[in-house]
């Protein structure tokens, strides 16, 4: 089907939804590198009138992606749930817009948008998330509420939790061991204890994950950790006996991308059954820890929908999530700047897309986090981190990043800092998930009036942490 719109006396033509999709979508430099990007605001603006008068249920029989070649396509809509869709199917994608606009500042927002979260398709969010500004997005997503639990619990109204990521550049034990001090000091690590190891061998891993279930059980923290290694090698070492507690994989939008990473979808689910089968949680089962980014299919060469055109990154990153919410994760992130300036050029850009994942993956009913990051050769600095990070902490982010210096030395990328996290919540009022708040309070680590209180790490209980070899 071919979409016009007519602005000023000139008619703009659409080659179909994914043409219309990829058109009406923000700037951004990967759609450019695709050949996909709207030429001109005035067809930008074009694209986005056209597109608010497409019906959701268009998404339901005219793909993105074809269902034939592409078991994404294929998951997100056996797993549409229509009785949940009933609600809004009568809705255009504008008519999308200011129902969830409406929902969120009425009565018991979490509530009706939870409940209409498994009728709607990633194609459907995305689409709508392309309609609204930042205002909207961050409204909304601040209206959603996702709760998962493992260890703690993630997503409570008022909360901001953090993944504290030990990274080192030779997985050396003393070097990690000290990055976990530092941050449990400061209070991060609530999400998650997780390391992107330099080395994927197995037993460099394994070496990793007993290091960081040591620290865990020595000191009796409520929380989980998790070594960033992919999901056959952790499937392996839990067969092997070895204590893992989430299963990480990073996914993407497409089969094809996804094929790139090595992973299929029977993998997730047999390690998402693995993993809850060790009952190791205590507040929950929810057990997988996903990584997204917007660019990742183009980058692979995964990214042409239906008729080989290719389709906008945005749009499958939301498919990503899709995928995603198949297997009850206990965290979603999106490393919103690390894939670089091909795909997200400064920081403007890196700012939109960050809003638009937290709320595109929130609708859908993911615990979304944001790594708030950029690589040194993008057009963006702390300052558009900085920024970044409190319009997410207003928009009810489950967790952000935290590493020593928001300067990570073993991936090359700047992130936000055990400082930054303390810094949004105390000016957003936020706190930790509530069984870490009890463990810090426990450790004298917490004031009155629940912030992190200077303490000399030499009289701290965790002392012993920098010693370790």
């Amino acid at each position: 089907m071919r979409y016009q719109q007519t602005l000023h006396g000139r008619t703009y033509a659409f080659d179909g939804l994914v043409d219309l999709l990829a058109k009406a979508t923000p700037m951004r430099s990967g759609d450019v590198l695709a050949g996909c990007a709207a030429h001109s605001d005035a067809e930008r603006a074009a694209a986005r009138w056209a597109l608010a008068d497409v019906p959701l249920s268009t998404f339901l029989t005219d793909h993105v992606v074809p269902p034939e070649t592409d078991d994404v396509t294929r998951l997100i809509l056996d797993t549409h749930e229509v009785s949940a869709f009933a609600e809004i199917s009568h809705l255009t994608v504008g008519g999308l817009r200011e129902w969830l606009l409406e929902v969120a500042s009425g009565p018991d927002p979490a509530e009706r948008l939870r409940r209409v979260g498994p009728g709607l398709t990633p194609e459907m969010v995305a689409a709508v998330s392309k309609l609204m500004r930042n205002q909207d997005l961050i409204a909304v997503g601040a209206a959603t509420e996702v709760v998962t639990g493992f260890r703690t619990t993630l997503g409570l109204p008022g909360r901001l939790s953090t993944r504290l990521q030990p990274n080192h550049p030779t997985d050396d034990p003393a070097g990690v061991a000290a990055v976990v001090l530092d941050g449990l000091l400061m209070g991060s690590g609530d999400a998650v204890i997780g390391i992107n190891p330099a080395s994927d061998d197995p037993r460099t891993v394994a070496r990793l994950i007993a290091l960081l279930d040591d620290i865990r059980v020595r000191y009796e923290i409520p929380t989980q950790s998790c070594v960033l290694t992919h999901v056959t090698t952790t499937l392996d070492l839990m067969s092997s006996g070895h204590p893992v507690d989430l299963v990480f994989q990073s996914i993407a939008g497409t089969q094809g991308a996804n094929a790139g990473f090595g992973v299929e979808l029977a993998m997730l689910a047999e390690a998402r059954d693995a993993a809850r089968g060790l009952g190791r949680g205590t507040v929950g089962d929810n057990a997988m820890y996903f990584e997204t980014g917007q660019g990742s299919a183009l980058s692979a060469g995964a990214h042409l929908g239906v008729g080989d055109r290719p389709v906008d990154q945005q749009t499958l990153e939301a498919r990503a999530y899709g995928v995603a919410r198949a297997f009850d994760p206990f965290l979603v992130n999106t490393v919103v700047g690390f894939i670089g300036p091909e795909y997200l050029y400064d920081g403007k850009q890196i700012a939109r897309a960050g809003l638009e994942d937290h709320f595109c993956g929130k609708l859908l009913g993911l615990p979304m986090g944001v790594d708030v990051c950029y690589t040194n050769h993008a057009e963006a600095d702390q300052d558009d981190m900085d920024t970044l990070l409190t319009l997410l902490g207003v928009a009810g982010c489950t967790f952000v990043i935290a590493v020593p210096g928001a300067d990570d030395v073993m991936l090359g990328y700047q992130s936000t800092s055990f400082h930054d996290a303390l810094y949004a919540r105390q000016v957003l009022g936020k706190r930790a998930a509530p069984e870490f708040e009890e463990w810090l309070k426990s450790l004298g680590l917490l004031d009155d009036e629940g912030g992190v209180r200077s303490v000399d790490p030499a009289a701290s209980p965790l002392r012993a942490l920098g010693a370790r070899a």
